[in-house]
């Protein structure tokens, strides 16, 4: 027999490869079944007492110590979904759904969201990442960025949804998040927050303005495209004047989101 041989037939290579061979196996089907602490099992159309969770079975809660001191356990079958009000299109298993009632705030399709925590998001140092810039002196914006602040807010109907009264920064990545507008509604006025992603800041001009340098002489404009003037009223507003959670974020972005689709009959047709 040769170096490495235990009987004519086995050496240490081999066993060592099929070891190898094992350990992978058992690593594969270890991260395909922590794989499912979130999401499952996943819910049937046809009956709400079949449990479907494919292969390998969901595997049993662990419990996770958070940097607050507080516990979160996956999977978590207690966990409430969001209320959304919606009813399937046809009367067959996967048909779409449509949203019933307002579709604004139906919960469904693009106006979805997550339940998550209803906590400030938190940075380092403990404190809240995104703040109003009227309470954090550090930021400001740049002398060669345009200040919407004091500006009015144009729907896609070209039509003023309100003003903006100030910038939400996020410390952490040192970037604006939010707009506060003031909005009138019933018996006064009230304060949501606008996603800087849902908006357009710029001058109105054309490019000789902008070749001559008389670009800035023109009124800033921050129009939004995925609601009307009249929609901003029903924005969800924050608990805390000076700080938003998870779950408002979700939900405000949910709402501008549905804006995309539902804000007019128009945008649910198909284009031609």
């Amino acid at each position: 027999m040769g170096t490495g041989a235990l009987t004519g037939y086995i050496d240490v290579a081999q066993i060592v490869l099929y070891v190898f061979w094992g350990f992978f196996a058992a690593l594969i089907y270890y991260l395909v079944r922590e794989n499912k602490r979130e999401g499952y099992p996943l819910e049937s159309e046809r009956s709400a007492h079949i449990t479907v969770q494919g292969w390998p079975p969901i595997p049993k809660p662990k419990t996770f110590l958070l940097r607050d001191g507080t516990t979160f356990q996956a999977p978590n079958f207690d966990k409430p979904e969001p209320p959304y009000a919606a009813r399937p299109t046809a009367n067959w298993l996967g048909a779409p759904i449509e949203p019933v009632g307002d579709p604004m705030k139906a919960g469904v399709g693009p106006g979805a969201y997550a339940m998550r925590a209803d906590v400030p998001d938190l940075g380092f140092d403990g404190a809240p990442k995104i703040v109003p810039l009227r309470g954090d002196p550090d930021h400001e914006v740049a002398s060669d960025d345009p200040d919407p602040r004091g500006k009015p807010v144009f729907g896609v109907d070209g039509k003023v949804a309100g003003k903006v009264v100030d910038l939400w920064v996020d410390r952490s990545e040192a970037v604006f998040r939010y707009m506060e507008v003031e909005v009138p509604v019933p018996g006064g006025t009230k304060r949501v927050l606008l996603p800087m992603n849902f908006t357009r800041v710029n001058y109105p001009g054309g490019l000789w303005d902008f070749a001559t340098g008389r670009i800035k002489d023109r009124q800033i404009q921050v129009r939004v495209k995925s609601l009307l003037a009249s929609q901003f009223a029903d924005v969800p507003t924050t608990k805390h004047p000076d700080r938003v959670t998870l779950l408002e974020e979700e939900k405000i972005m949910a709402y501008y989101g549905a804006g995309t689709l539902y804000a007019t009959a128009e945008r649910q047709e198909p284009l031609i």
